[in-house]
């Protein structure tokens, strides 16, 4: 085993503890290392993201339905119209974009770089979320429910965005889980576990058509990833979520900083 691939299993067993320890947001760690660390193409880096995420979703699905907090019918009914944006955006809009987008006199705004800025801005969304305390808010706007073709809309948005970046959006889903099905914050956090599995897995149907695939280090680094979410779940028990999730949040953010410098002003 050479030292990159090493580093990349070490950051797979972090990916894994941090979902373990806060029950999501850790797989948006995935497209940078694997980008940054590892070398892979941001391409390939958010196919192996989406394979990653729907993996450790299934873990997380699973142990939140032991604990009563899954909707399995509301989750299955919610993810229909985002896990075809997913899908259709891995399989026809990533691989038809041009490697070139904008030409502006030196400045080349390439495929790569669109995609590694636009993660960047969805993890300053994702760090935001983390560091304040949205429950109460949420839980205020859920008083009236929002009708189904708004939901819709929403599942659509959220799809293109999941399919583009590689991450579960999950911190996106529930919000409109508590407000279209009137969840409870728990089960609206347990839940979208199942929409973030399926769509996941599916979105990334669409580049096994397209991409060729190293299943070996995939699946060694997703297995990595499942042991550090067990490990992470039974320690977490004995640290203090709100704080952790707080202190994640602002490292996502000065990481998603570090990557709109990176690509903006590398030239």
């Amino acid at each position: 085993m050479d030292t990159i691939h090493l580093i990349g299993y070490i950051g797979a067993l972090v990916i894994g503890l941090v979902l373990g320890l806060l029950g999501g947001g850790g797989s948006i760690l995935t497209v940078p290392l694997m980008v940054y660390l590892l070398g892979f193409s941001p391409v390939v880096a958010t196919a192996y993201s989406l394979f990653v995420v729907g993996s450790s979703s299934l873990i997380g699905t699973v142990q939140k339905y032991r604990k009563g907090v899954v909707d399995i019918k509301t989750g299955l009914a919610f993810c229909f119209p985002s896990f075809m944006a997913v899908y259709l955006s891995r399989r026809y809009l990533l691989p038809h974009m041009p490697d070139e987008l904008l030409h502006l006199n030196d400045f080349v705004l390439t495929k790569d770089m669109a995609i590694m800025v636009f993660f960047a801005l969805i993890m300053i969304l994702a760090s935001v979320s983390m560091i304040r305390n949205t429950k109460k808010e949420v839980q205020e706007l859920s008083k009236e429910k929002q009708p189904y073709y708004m939901t819709f809309i929403q599942g659509l948005i959220i799809g293109v965005v999941t399919g583009i970046i590689g991450a579960g959006g999950g911190f996106l889903y529930v919000p409109a889980l508590v407000l279209w099905a009137k969840l409870p914050m728990k089960k609206a956090v347990g839940t979208s576990l199942v929409i973030v599995t399926i769509n996941s897995l599916i979105g990334f149907t669409g580049d096994m058509q397209t991409l060729e695939i190293d299943w070996k280090f995939l699946l060694t680094f997703s297995a990595i990833t499942v042991i550090g979410i067990i490990f992470g779940d039974i320690v977490s028990h004995k640290i203090s979520n709100k704080s952790l999730k707080r202190g994640f949040g602002w490292m996502i953010l000065v990481m998603s900083i570090y990557i709109l410098s990176k690509e903006i002003f590398q030239y």
